[in-house]
């Protein structure tokens, strides 16, 4: 069955991107600068934030110098993720995978039509694939996503590409169906995925599937296009080793 997309429900919202002024600021910031920041109305965000303050999460710095988050979102961060129940029992073999392969690895899950990051352990390279923890990418062009896509029982995959549009993210993103079809049966009967510059320029990636009490993930591994395409098969044999001790151990 088809779901649509959740409505967003104001209040939530408004305070997460209370969060993203901040870490995009990095600095105090004005009732009326906060409110430009997050475009609503003056008066709505002097409420949300009498609210955060009132919880300990914001303080203001005195008058006419804004207001700028406590110390309580961290510890409170801190706190929910070092008990994740997923986390705790992947991040030790995530972290071995960017260890054999010296480039950014990613735990992805399908969210939709996008595919939502879990855990992202980045290169120690200055030159990487940069990512967070929260952001979203399309199914069809990142490698992860194609690797969600290929795990798919085919009539709930067919149903998925139909709500698809596949928009060009960069030159290389395949944008015609059967193309896009043709590419995730070959990945699905290798056992891995891959995507060269289709959802960042210059940036090859390559995923596979994984399963988790009875739920589907994917682990990719990402870096520039030299590098991945030099290493191509080993870091193909570290992923799968990788991919089947976490199915193994967890």
């Amino acid at each position: 069955m088809n779901k649509s997309p959740p409505m967003p429900v104001k209040s939530a919202e408004r305070t997460i991107r209370i969060l993203e002024a901040y870490a995009s600021a990095c600095e105090p910031l004005a009732l009326s600068e906060l409110a430009r920041r997050m475009s609503i109305p003056v008066s709505a965000c002097h409420g949300l934030v009498r609210t955060l303050e009132s919880r300990g999460y914001l303080y203001a710095l005195g008058p006419r110098k804004g207001y700028y988050p406590t110390l309580r979102w961290l510890e409170k961060a801190r706190a929910i993720a070092a008990h994740d129940p997923l986390l705790e029992r992947v991040a030790p073999f995530l972290e071995g995978l960017a260890a054999s392969t010296g480039e950014t690895v990613v735990l992805g899950k399908r969210l939709e039509l996008m595919v939502v990051y879990l855990n992202v352990i980045e290169s120690r390279h200055s030159i990487r694939y940069s990512a967070q923890a929260g952001d979203l990418k399309p199914l069809y062009s990142s490698s992860i996503g194609k690797a969600l896509l290929g795990a798919m029982p085919a009539a709930e995959r067919d149903a998925a590409l139909d709500r698809i549009k596949l928009a060009r993210i960069t030159p290389t993103t395949i944008t015609r169906r059967s193309a896009l079809e043709k590419d995730l049966a070959a990945a699905v009967a290798r056992g891995w995925t891959m995507t060269r510059g289709e959802n960042v320029p210059d940036v090859h990636a390559i995923a596979a599937p994984i399963r988790i009490a009875g739920e589907t993930y994917a682990i990719g591994v990402a870096g520039p296009a030299q590098r991945i395409d030099a290493n191509l098969q080993a870091h193909v044999k570290h992923l799968l080793k990788t991919c089947r001790a976490v199915e193994a151990r967890t």
